[in-house]
């Protein structure tokens, strides 16, 4: 009987042959139009231009220099403030200062975020302070800077701290709390020492909201530098960026004020696609963060 059973649940074993022949991946090739645009840069650049039209296109429509002049007037006045060397020199005492403000912010809030990461009171404090200082404009400070620090770049670069204080190092924070638990447990079962920990684990996992941060810090930097300017610059006799748009308005050169508004606005460019953007391409995205 064993035997039968066996003999009547034996199946033969049937091999199938697939032919793969005439078989294979068909790639299809891309288009001019589809390879341009798929350049990042080509499209934003595309923006850019349009957005040139459509400010050419207005003010000639409006017709008045006074209140909005064109922007070929406006490059036209650009060209010739970077010429004169009056525009270089507004924008390097400018972005001397703004580096000092932003450089000691970012000591200070990585000061901040280690206490705030290594003890429950440093979280509190943090907690408490952000609440307190971060919804504060930091123009409202002027005041404050003007008696404690004189006019001068003292109280710019105290306005500036409080400008970048507070975003990078709420950013920080949460960016540390949220690292994956498995990621913790990692960097402990291979008894990382506690600035390797840091260095490995924490800052990596953290890395989109610290560059969120350092973003929002750097922004929030350059309106407060140039309304500080605006200030100072006027009670002082500064050479920033804001003292050259204040000048300008003064003296009814507005094609010149929209220059300088134009530098600025060239700069955060310049940042964003050179610094800040490299910057996420060999962090964040090789490290497999972002897709």
């Amino acid at each position: 009987m064993t035997d039968a059973r066996s003999v009547l649940h034996t199946r033969p074993e049937v091999i199938y042959q697939v032919s793969t022949a005439g078989i294979g991946v068909v790639q299809r090739p891309l288009s001019l139009g589809q390879r341009l645009a798929n350049q990042g840069a080509l499209r934003k650049s595309l923006v850019l231009v349009i957005l040139a039209l459509l400010w050419e296109g207005y003010a000639r429509w409006l017709g008045n220099d006074l209140l909005f002049p064109t922007f070929s007037a406006t490059v036209v006045a650009f060209w010739q403030a970077m010429i004169s060397g009056e525009l270089p020199a507004a924008t390097w005492f400018s972005m001397k200062i703004l580096f000092q403000g932003y450089a000691a912010g970012l000591l200070l809030a990585g000061l901040l975020t280690a206490f705030a990461s290594a003890t429950r009171i440093g979280a509190d404090l943090l907690e408490v302070l952000t609440a307190m200082f971060n919804p504060l404009p930091s123009i409202a400070l002027l005041p404050l800077a003007m008696i404690w620090f004189g006019l001068g770049t003292g109280g710019i670069v105290f306005v500036l701290v409080h400008a970048v204080l507070w975003s990078v190092a709420l950013n920080t924070h949460s960016g540390f709390r949220g690292v994956s638990p498995t990621w913790r447990m990692v960097g402990q079962n291979y008894g990382l020492s506690n600035l390797g920990y840091v260095v490995r684990i924490l800052i990596p996992g953290a890395f989109p909201n610290i560059l969120t941060g350092l973003k929002i810090g750097w922004a929030f930097a350059w309106r407060t530098l140039i309304a500080a300017e605006l200030v100072f610059g006027a009670n002082s006799g500064g050479g920033g960026l804001g003292w050259f748009i204040f000048q300008s308005k003064n003296s009814l050169e507005i094609p010149s004020v929209f220059a300088g508004l134009l530098t600025v606005i060239l700069l955060g460019l310049a940042v964003e696609n050179l610094v800040f953007l490299t910057t996420e391409k060999v962090t964040v995205r090789r490290w497999g963060m972002q897709h």
